[in-house]
């Protein structure tokens, strides 16, 4: 590939490095220059254009990524169609996602133009989650450096999602006069909290006196009981492990069984234990495993889910990325300052650049399509005006003249995406990028077409965010399906202003480390308008 500034008039079969607007529309990075788009380009005066001649063996960024992402087994992934070079990846189970680091760098290092990026290793993931992404960065690359990434990618299982498998799941809590009997129940009750994303079951409870005799037998009970599905036993002590001859350890030896880890470089989670009794594993939880936060019992506890077998040296190789929280002696620099509920502001953000495609071809514009006598997007616009946000912020893009008519007279601040054709995140980069959205602590991001959407259910959603300090993510689901809109906090504008190609916020909400409030606002988090079916069936009136 030859990248560089080309004479207009020796352009022909360039392709545009970037978007170019002409008096009577535009050109979309990445187009290949015809001999008619050279006529246009010299009647508005440019002379010459950036752009990239595609040599022999070149393959374009689409095809290469494409390439590249179908090297990868299918199995339990789903992979999105190539846009911009890039292809998404996708869990389509609920497990836990493996990753080989020194694969993945072998294929990073091929050439900088191929670029691999996942998931940490031994991550849970949710069906749905994106766990990966295959981006080339110049428009072409070569297409023998994807054939040495392709090898790459057949040698070795790069990365993967081992489905969780369903156990049946015995609990045995030692008692001593010191433990209150409710913490034992809510320890058995975030226990099977902690089991669900598998689908496994907690099946039985015993509590038995704080001696190695008593736990053994309790561990021997549940491996003779009948259970449909693998069984896995955990043991809660009423007091902390410290030394390998100590109960737990142990009772796994008394039940004839060996104990393959004694703690575990994981804090919280340094007092884990971990063995085995015939094919079934016990694991001894330390006390920080009663509490629902991520801890060191979370990493061994997934990967039995999972079908792994843990070894001793994996757990003491847990060191790196093993410090999960502040130990008390250290200042806590993640603190926040709490506000007043009435001081956290939050700014909407409403998307009205798309090009409508699933309209039809030359089809009618949904936003401009009348409902109750108003444009759906003005009818957006005012909605979001009467939630008493900070500010409202529309974006604008295709029909940008026909969009910004239908708002006029608004206070309403409107920001043109000049990148609209590359997909959402272009829209999101310039509304979280405009003034009004930097000086907010959250950004509401409304999609203009969902006509369903009310005053009232926006203030809910914001309510919501401000209770949780402005720290949270806030998503709008209906009977527990997420939807929309979602309020995105500050602290995650970053990762929005690093977005590339059709693709929204999903997969910052779910790897940002913040909680995410649902707020169920019943089926107008799922009703948008895409087709002219859906404009009719809404009760809408179709206009050009």
């Amino acid at each position: 590939m030859i990248f560089g500034d080309f004479a207009t008039s020796e352009a022909e079969g360039t392709v545009l490095a970037h978007s170019v607007r002409l008096p009577d529309g535009s050109l979309a990075k990445g187009h290949v220059l015809g001999s008619a788009d050279l006529s246009r380009l010299a009647a508005a005066g440019i002379d010459r254009v950036i752009a990239a001649r595609i040599e022999a063996g070149d393959l374009m960024e689409d095809e290469a990524a494409e390439r590249l992402a179908r090297a990868i087994a299918p199995d339990h992934l789903t992979f999105s169609e190539a846009a911009t070079g890039r292809v998404n990846v996708h869990s389509a189970v609920d497990g836990l996602f493996v990753a080989d680091r020194a694969a993945v760098d072998r294929l990073n290092q091929v050439d900088p133009a191929i670029t691999l990026a996942c998931l940490a290793d031994h991550v849970p993931v949710r069906r749905g989650d994106m766990v990966a992404t295959f981006k080339i960065i110049p428009l072409a690359v070569s297409g023998e450096k994807i054939a040495a990434g392709i090898e790459i990618l057949r040698q070795a299982t790069v990365f993967e999602v081992k489905p969780f498998q369903p156990h049946a799941v015995s609990l045995v809590a030692t008692e001593l006069p010191s433990l209150k009997a409710s913490v034992m129940d809510k320890t058995a009750r975030i226990l099977s909290q902690r089991l669900q994303p598998s689908g496994s079951v907690l099946q039985r409870e015993e509590r038995v006196a704080h001696r190695a005799t008593a736990v053994a037998e309790a561990i021997g009970g549940a491996l003779r009981a009948a259970d449909r599905l693998p069984k896995l036993v955990v043991v809660f002590g009423a007091s902390a492990v410290i030394d390998a001859g100590d109960v737990i350890p142990e009772a796994i030896r008394l039940a004839g069984g060996e104990v393959i880890q004694v703690g575990m470089p994981v804090d919280p989670g340094n007092l884990l234990v971990l063995g085995k009794v015939g094919k079934t594993h016990v694991l001894g939880a330390p006390g920080c495993a009663r509490s629902p936060r991520e801890n060191g019992f979370d990493w061994v506890l997934d990967r039995i889910l999972a079908g792994e077998e843990p070894t001793a040296r994996e757990i003491s190789g847990m060191g790196v990325g093993g410090l999960l929280m502040e130990i008390q002696s250290r200042p806590r620099p993640r603190e926040i300052a709490v506000k007043p509920e009435a001081q956290i502001s939050v700014a909407i953000l409403l998307l009205a650049a798309g090009r409508a495609s699933r309209m039809g071809e030359g089809g009618p514009h949904k936003l401009l399509a009348e409902f109750d006598g108003m444009p759906l997007v003005r009818r957006s616009a005012t909605t979001a005006l009467s939630s008493g946000a900070a500010a409202v912020i529309a974006v604008t893009g295709h029909r940008r003249e026909d969009i910004e008519q239908a708002l006029a007279g608004l206070a309403v601040q409107r920001v043109h995406n000049p990148d609209y054709a590359s997909g959402m995140a272009s829209s999101l980069i310039s509304g979280i990028g405009a003034s009004s959205a930097q000086q907010a602590d959250g950004t509401l991001v409304m999609l203009a077409d969902m006509p369903g959407i009310t005053g009232d259910d926006l203030k809910v959603l914001i309510a919501a965010f401000q209770r949780a300090n402005g720290q949270a993510i806030v998503r709008a689901v209906s009977r527990g399906k997420r939807g929309n809109p979602v309020i995105l906090p500050r602290a995650v504008y970053d990762a929005v202003m690093r977005l590339e190609g059709d693709v929204g916020a999903r997969h910052i909400i779910e790897t940002s480390g913040l909680a995410v409030i649902d707020v169920d606002i019943g089926d107008a988090a799922h009703l948008d308008v895409d087709t002219p079916e859906a404009v009719l069936a809404a009760g809408g009136i179709l206009k050009e």
